[in-house]
């Protein structure tokens, strides 16, 4: 009797453990440009989204593990930049720490009405690597089109919002 409330509750413990991984998610991150101002701050990703078809809404971005499993999940994200639209000659700039040096993938949205919803007849989105996205896809890539790596400073790179 004493062995099988000790293995249940040696399940227990790792059906807790099996699911912390599933329920974790990055921090809400402010967009702090100093970070990315000296390449000794890294790692992190300097972002240049361009191509706002309109000065409303807001801006979401976020990176991501370059993996399979976590690219584009729920929940999975590292960290997110949520902030109003105020794009300068239709271009805004994040700076966005990652963890370590590796590979990563970012992934933005442009929420024109700014009601926390897509709208994909309205609303904008692009990756790192500016990959195609089309019905077909549903405007999500596959991670090997969007993963990128990040070094040990700060890389820069552009991504460009498209629109459906």
């Amino acid at each position: 009797m004493v062995m099988v409330k000790v293995a249940v509750g040696l399940m227990s413990v790792a059906a807790m453990i099996a699911a912390i991984p599933a329920m974790a998610h990055g921090q809400v991150i402010p967009n702090d440009l100093e970070r990315c101002g000296n390449s000794r701050n890294g790692p992190a990703v300097l972002v240049d989204v361009r191509g706002f078809a309109a000065e409303t809404g807001k801006v979401r971005v976020q990176s991501y593990p370059a993996t399979k499993s976590a690219w584009l999940s729920k929940g999975e994200w590292l960290n997110r930049i949520d902030i109003p639209v105020r794009p300068s000659n239709g271009t805004m700039r994040f700076c966005m720490p990652v963890p370590q040096p590796g590979k990563y993938g970012i992934a933005v949205r442009h929420d024109r009405d700014g009601n926390g919803k897509t709208d994909i007849s309205r609303d904008g989105g692009g990756f790192s690597n500016n990959p195609s996205i089309n019905i077909f896809n549903l405007g999500k890539p596959g991670v090997e089109k969007a993963a990128f790596y990040a070094g040990p400073g700060v890389t820069k790179i552009t991504i460009t919002l498209k629109y459906m």
